[in-house]
């Protein structure tokens, strides 16, 4: 995708995406016919699924149509609201399409998107529109963008047992996600109670330590001015899953290592998935 990963206006998470999408063309190049109806942690997604999820969503931001409502999705179990009715829609539609023209596509829709972007002037990246998180800046969406493709990426190298790009940039990227949901996840999710802390030291392939301190509401913070309730020692990709609620990463809870309040390190850890 070297074509399309120019980013003449200098926007980083513009590099990035184009960085995650250039990393999943390859993917999905070494992938074997066989590997493509693999199921993958997410439930009732195959790889393919996975793979027309990311066609399907890459398609909307490009502004092309909908495919027709096929069947009536609302009754599956994982379909939970309306954006994951959307797209099982794009999932069913691309359900008969071979990897081939699979990998065609993702590269068409990824490479329009591309050049699409990279038209984009500053102005237009701070302008406010609806994210997944709410009214944002464009590029605040396109950070989400890349946390989605990430983890995405890490659903179809799980299942077909292909490990890889769990550093750099997009991985940084992803971390950052959730750790801008650790408020929620440690105050609201794991009821942390007033006056506690929390540390959650990432001990790589990212390396990260945060700090949740619990004043009323919880809040990710610089430092601590007390020492931590309870601390969190964990991978940072077993992170970013367990956040990502990707059963596939539960093993991982019994890799965590906790200090201080165990009850309140093991809510924690049990209560970090928060994706819709």
């Amino acid at each position: 995708m070297s074509d399309a990963c120019d980013n003449p206006r200098g926007e980083p998470v513009v590099g990035t995406l184009f960085e995650e999408w250039a990393v999943i063309e390859d993917l999905l190049g070494e992938l074997n016919v066989t590997d493509w109806p693999t199921s993958t942690a997410l439930p009732g997604w195959t790889v393919h699924d996975v793979v027309a999820h990311l066609i399907g969503t890459e398609s909307r931001l490009a502004g092309d149509d909908e495919p027709p409502a096929s069947i009536d999705v609302t009754t599956f179990a994982h379909v939970r609201n309306a954006i994951g009715s959307a797209n099982e829609q794009w999932v069913r539609a691309l359900g008969p399409e071979p990897p081939e023209a699979m990998l065609v596509r993702f590269r068409d829709v990824t490479r329009r998107r591309a050049a699409s972007l990279s038209a984009i002037s500053p102005e237009e990246f701070d302008t406010p529109t609806q994210t997944p998180v709410g009214i944002a800046p464009y590029r605040r969406f396109m950070e989400i963008r890349v946390f989605d493709c990430w983890l995405h990426e890490q659903d179809i190298r799980s299942a077909v047992g292909r490990p890889g790009h769990e550093d750099g940039r997009c991985a940084e990227v992803s971390v950052d996600e959730v750790v801008r949901a650790l408020g929620f996840i440690v105050g609201k999710q794991a009821s942390a109670p007033d006056g506690s802390a929390v540390t959650i030291e990432l001990i790589g392939p990212v390396y990260r330590t945060v700090h949740v301190a619990v004043e009323g509401r919880a809040a990710v913070v610089t430092k601590l001015d007390r020492p931590a309730t309870a601390t969190l020692h964990l991978p940072s990709t077993v992170f970013v899953r367990l956040a990502g609620g990707r059963a596939d990463a539960l093993p991982g809870l019994d890799t965590i290592r906790l200090d201080g309040d165990l009850d309140l390190g093991r809510r924690v850890a049990q209560n970090l998935g928060f994706t819709i």
